[in-house]
């Protein structure tokens, strides 16, 4: 089944936040001077893989391992999770936080 214009408008879209959200966490890995497979033991990560796959857009963090990852990399973590919001589901951080993270304006 072939995908609606705005379906795939909006696919397009999450994948390249996505890859957004993986620049930026490999340049906040980087900035903490960790390798992606020091990153990978300091998160009890087994297989160093996952973080080249979030940084290359393919996956994306899950809630619960944020913190580990906000500590890991020296960040705090209520700025980690709002960041990685803003790209992984923008619409809700709009809602939650009457702000647009695309023009980095706020709405009202």
């Amino acid at each position: 089944m072939a995908r609606s214009a705005p379906d795939a408008a909006k696919a397009a879209q999450t994948k390249v936040l996505r890859q957004e959200a993986g620049r930026w966490l490999k340049a906040a890995r980087e900035t903490a001077g960790l390798t992606q497979a020091q990153l990978s033991e300091r998160v009890g990560l087994r297989y160093y893989t996952f973080v080249s796959q979030v940084e290359s857009g393919v996956g994306r963090l899950p809630i619960e391992t944020q913190e580990a990852w906000a500590q890991a990399l020296g960040l705090d973590p209520s700025d980690f999770a709002r960041t990685l919001l803003a790209y992984y589901e923008p619409e809700l951080f709009r809602l939650l936080f009457d702000y647009d993270a695309r023009t980095s304006r706020a709405t009202a």
